[in-house]
């Protein structure tokens, strides 16, 4: 996937001249994400006003004509994951009073995602909800990458296409001397998708951390399914929040034996205290992310490497306006 380059979509949108239907627009999430996927596709970050009244309310305006054009919305519902939200939502029903011919809301990140079933009496499906929303706000279609889990997909009664950071992540990593290597799923409901990465690590072997959860962010790593023993461990997830997981079953296969760690995963949330925990010394080689959020510069720490997903992005874009496969890009 990453073979593509900018330039060439780049002159492929600029053979359809000025009469090109395609608008991107960036929310207040993460617009250097927004300028790279702009830059990939060849077109701006479209104009907008976006300010805040006294009392907080949050007042948008679309700055150009999109009357009859295909409207892409960028915008990751990370922390602040409310305010990111409501102006996503703003965002629609401005394109969709703007009567902009489809409007696709582009969500790398998207929020409430752990909460896609009850696992108690009176929960709500707070991924359901979010899913609601958009669709009632005037959403057509959603871009998504590395749900929390798969049947989110499910929730939207619009088409949802969905998309991977894994091959941006193993790309990275094949320019690595990595030695000999196991891909890690830190809890058994991470095994699809480790399975799916040491697939394309050319059929690594696996290991499972068996893990068991007390309460939500505390997490208990036990045993080691697998050989990690003098191996490159490669620990796969989807998000890193606190860290908790991740860490504690790094510490595990070091005493396993593992002789490197790595972590990977696509959603660098680091909440508190992440950043501690992922950076003590001896722990981690490499913790991967991309940049499906924006990392502080305050939460930067020597071991993090952060690897762009805009051009995948970019590309998903461009066959959703083509209307032509998106899966294909990941066989």
């Amino acid at each position: 996937m990453t073979s593509f380059v900018a330039t060439e979509r780049a002159l492929q949108i600029g053979h359809l001249g000025n009469g090109s239907r395609l608008r991107l627009f960036s929310g207040s999430a993460n617009p250097p994400l927004a300028r790279e996927i702009a830059g990939y596709l060849g077109i701006s970050d479209g104009p907008r006003v976006s300010k805040r009244f006294a009392d907080g309310e949050l007042y948008l305006q679309i700055q150009e004509s999109i009357r009859g054009c295909d409207v892409f919305l960028v915008q990751p519902t990370c922390s602040p994951v409310n305010d990111h939200l409501m102006e996503l939502l703003i965002m629609v029903d401005a394109c969709r009073r703007a009567s902009a011919r489809q409007i696709t809301a582009v969500v790398p990140y998207y929020g409430y995602a752990r909460a896609d079933r009850k696992t108690a009496g009176r929960e709500s499906i707070t991924a359901k909800l979010v899913a609601n929303l958009l669709v009632q706000s005037g959403v057509n279609r959603v871009l998504a990458m590395d749900l929390h889990s798969a049947q989110i997909q499910g929730y939207f009664d619009i088409p949802c296409d969905h998309i991977y950071g894994a091959p941006v992540l193993v790309d990275y990593l094949a320019t690595r001397d990595l030695g000999e290597v196991v891909v890690v799923s830190p809890d058994v409901g991470g095994v699809a998708r480790a399975r799916a990465f040491a697939k394309r690590m050319d059929d690594a072997p696996l290991a499972i951390i068996d893990k068991r959860r007390s309460a939500h962010n505390v997490a208990e790593s036990l045993t080691v399914i697998g050989d990690v023993a003098g191996k490159t461990a490669i620990v796969v997830d989807d998000m890193i929040d606190t860290g908790g997981t991740i860490s504690k079953g790094a510490k595990l296969l070091r005493q396993q034996g593992a002789e490197r760690v790595i972590a990977c995963a696509t959603h660098a949330v680091f909440s508190p205290p992440a950043i501690e925990r992922l950076s003590e010394p001896g722990l981690f080689e490499e913790v991967l992310v991309t940049n499906s959020i924006p990392v502080a510069p305050e939460l930067r720490f020597p071991q993090l490497k952060t690897l762009s997903v805009a051009n995948m992005l970019g590309e998903a874009i461009w066959r959703i306006h083509e209307e032509s496969s998106v899966s294909s890009m990941f066989r």
